[in-house]
This record gives structure tokens, sequence and C-alpha cells, in this order.
């Protein structure tokens, strides 16, 4: 029939194009590199050569190396574990706490449904990243604070959507004939309200998770982070971390770290332009 497409013969491969293909290289190396740094890289992250220090890209050092003669490429295989801990746990927090809000509401009599409406939408109104520094400035710095800085700063995000999903799925037809039937208000909600709210929560903890390496990155970046010294090193620490651009290596003065623009600094070792 014309305009039927004909499955695929049996036994074939499916192809995967570049798309498919490229993040699942990406997902196997970010697995590795938490699970076993030691597969991607045999260089000490902590072993300190300050001779060697500032040094561009080369043979023996990949992404060259800190102001300290550290290997960069080392620190950035090695701090992902420690990156990713923080996004993973900072995610779990808010998904799993607003969650439970977004239900309370929906579920909740309209006066309390209004007052915990407000309290989403006010938090909303910020900025994470800002919401977040006001609670690491409350509680102080450390890793742990900054996961529940994080945590708490993305709360409103679940919060609101699931909010608004209780709100449909309670008023569907076999919500109603569940009530109708006199199954109790803690079965309906656990068999028939949770599993149909959920669909939004992976793919805002997707995006979220990226969020949330990105504002500990930046907290570390303004020294609300995890403090020195840190039992191990972070991606922070990796492209904000040195005082000095490596000699040679321009771009590495176009990072967003930077301060002054990078025709500021040097392409080769020749000393930076006085100013007049």
């Amino acid at each position: 029939m014309a305009g039927t497409a004909l499955p695929a013969p049996a036994g074939r491969p499916l192809r995967h194009g570049p798309a498919v293909t490229a993040p699942a290289v990406l997902l196997v190396l970010l697995a590795v590199a938490v699970a076993a740094p030691g597969l991607l890289t045999g260089t000490d992250p902590l072993a300190a050569d300050p001779v060697r220090a500032l040094e561009p890209p080369g043979a023996e050092h990949w992404f060259g190396t800190d102001h300290l003669g550290r290997d960069v490429l080392s620190r950035v295989v090695h701090g992902t574990r420690h990156s990713l801990s923080i996004g993973v746990l900072a995610t779990a927090l808010a998904a799993g706490a607003g969650l439970l809000l977004g239900l309370a509401a929906g579920l909740a009599p309209r006066w309390a449904d209004e007052a915990l409406a407000r309290s989403f939408d006010v938090p909303a109104t910020f900025p994470e990243l800002v919401l977040a520094l006001l609670v690491i400035a409350v509680i102080g710095p450390g890793t742990g604070n900054v996961i529940l800085a994080i945590g708490v700063a993305q709360i409103p995000t679940y919060a609101r959507v699931v909010r608004v999903q209780t709100f449909v799925v309670r008023r569907a037809g076999y919500v109603e004939q569940a009530v109708t039937f006199g199954h109790s208000r803690a079965r309906i909600v656990a068999r028939h309200v949770l599993p149909n709210v959920l669909g939004p929560v992976p793919v805002l903890a997707a995006i979220g998770l990226g969020q949330a390496v990105i504002a500990a990155s930046g907290l570390g970046f303004v020294g609300m982070g995890p403090q020195p010294p840190a039992p191990h090193p972070s991606w922070r620490s990796r492209t904000c971390g040195s005082a000095s651009p490596p000699r040679g290596w321009r771009p590495y003065a176009e990072s967003p770290c930077r301060s002054r623009p990078a025709s500021a600094w040097p392409s080769s070792g020749s000393p930076a332009p006085a100013r007049g």
C-alpha cells in the first residue's frame, strides 16, 4: 500500500548516526571517569611540579599544567566523580522534596494549596544561583552545604510542575471511579495519582543535573564551594583555579573565568604589553 513504511528485514542490525553514537561514547567516558579514573589517566592529580608550572598542552600533558605544575587532564578526570556527585545529590534532593511538596499542594484544600503555591512562586522569581548563594551565606560553605543550597534552590521548579500535574490527574475518570469504589485516599494516591504525575520529573532532573554542576562550579569560583584543602579536585578548580594562563595557550585566556580579555594575554612567551 502506498504511503505505508515497510518494516526492516529481520536480523538486520540497526544503524545509529552520530547523534546517538557521540552521546553514548560521552556517557561511557563519564562512567569510566567516575568508577575508575585510573583507566583514563595514570598521573596523580595532586602531584605538583613547580618547575613545570603553566605548561601549554603537549604530548606529556594533553591539557597542560596548572600554576602548581599539576596535570590538568588528570585533575579533570579525577574531578568528575566529585563534581557529578554534587550534581546528582542536589538533583535528587530537589526532585524528591519538590515531588512531595507539589503532590501535597495538588491534593490539599484550597487554602493550603494557595499558601504552598505562593511559597513556590516567590523563590521561583529569583535565579537558582542567587538562591543558592543566599542559602550558602546563611549556612556557610562546604561540600554538603553546596548540595543543600543547590537542592533547595531547585525545589520550586519541581514542585510547581508536579502541582499542576496533580490537579489534572485528580480529576481524571479513573481517579473518580476509584473514589466511588471506596478505595482509601492513600491507596488512590499511591496507585493512581503518584505514578501519573512522575512523567515530567525525569525530564526536569536531566536538565537540572547539568544546571546543578554548573551552579556548583559557580559557587566554588566565588569561594562558597568546597574549601581547601579539598580531598578531591573538582571541575571548578580546573577551569578557574590558575592564577595565570599557561604560556602560549590562548584558549585558556578566553575562558569565561578570566576577568581580563584574551588580547591582554600574550600568545607566545613574550611579556604582556604595559598599559599606558
